[in-house]
């Protein structure tokens, strides 16, 4: 009894081995591909630290020892305009694209309103078009409305790309709310507009906060449609900035890289704090009939 033992707990042992083996061998590939993914943000860090001088030199500082903040000073007191500009330009996005988006996926997914299917198929269509194809468009309707270099222009044009791939996402979503909790909540007097706000919306939050936050991603890192609806420089945001401080700026390249350091930070903080969202919203979020 007792050597059968043994050699159960040997093969568990061996089983146990063989699973761990592949285990470690996936840790390493994992870590080796963030490593590279992540290079080009370090180097970025480091030569937004060195001065100048520094960065020209034919070897090349890996940790920044004798540091200077000095880029980070020209970069903020350059681009805080900017920076402003984008936020405002990216906050008015969200807020747009998910008044929209919101009632458009609620009356697709809960009310089955009429001609939902070739609406839905619209909003497909409506991904593939290049945005190089509307730029020239949305130039002109700005011009004609007088609102070039207007954060109301780019707020417009982001959100007619992001307003269908918002609605996209939240119609899935709600969807997949049983029916019984608006049974429910129409029995107990609450209009249209009350269960979507009370029921829907908080089942659907994942998908919403996802939508959110796409959408801002888009409308930060946008750079066609502001150069092409921005031509004054202290009404341009972020990306149009740095585009043209890297041209005046050239051999400056600590201010440079200490910009895109600081351009890079909202965006990052809000990846960290919605992380636990995204994973549940797009899953929910995928496409289907």
């Amino acid at each position: 009894m007792s050597a059968a033992t043994e050699r159960s707990r040997a093969a568990r042992s061996r089983s146990a081995g063989r699973r761990r083996v592949p285990s470690v061998v996936n840790t390493v590939i994992g870590v080796l591909i963030l490593a590279v993914m992540l290079f080009p943000l370090y180097w970025m860090l480091n030569a937004s630290l060195l001065p100048s001088t520094d960065l020209v030199k034919s070897s090349p500082t890996w940790i920044p020892v004798h540091g200077t903040l000095q880029g980070y000073r020209n970069a903020f007191s350059t681009q805080g305009g900017h920076l402003l500009v984008s936020l405002g330009v990216s906050a008015g996005t969200v807020a747009l694209v998910l008044l929209i988006a919101i009632p458009a996926a609620y009356g697709l997914a809960q009310l089955r309103a009429p001609g939902g299917r070739l609406l839905t198929f619209a909003f497909l269509i409506a991904q593939m078009i290049p945005g190089v194809v509307m730029a020239n468009s949305f130039y002109t309707a700005a011009n004609h409305l007088r609102l070039l270099n207007s954060p109301l222009a780019l707020i417009l044009a982001d959100s007619t790309l992001c307003v269908p791939f918002a609605t996209l996402i939240l119609q899935t979503a709600m969807r997949g709310v049983p029916a019984e909790l608006s049974e429910a909540a129409v029995l107990d007097g609450a209009g249209r507009i009350r269960t979507l706000l009370s029921v829907i919306l908080p089942v659907s939050r994942n998908s919403v906060v996802t939508a959110g936050l796409f959408s801002f991603l888009f409308a930060w890192a946008d750079f066609l449609f502001a150069v092409t609806l921005t031509t004054q420089d202290d009404r341009a945001p972020v990306t149009v900035g740095i585009y043209r401080f890297i041209g005046a700026h050239l051999s400056d390249w600590n201010s440079v890289m200490a910009t895109g350091i600081i351009a890079s930070l909202p965006a990052a903080a809000l990846l960290v704090l919605a992380q636990r969202y995204i994973a549940a919203g797009l899953t929910s979020g995928a496409v289907k009939d």
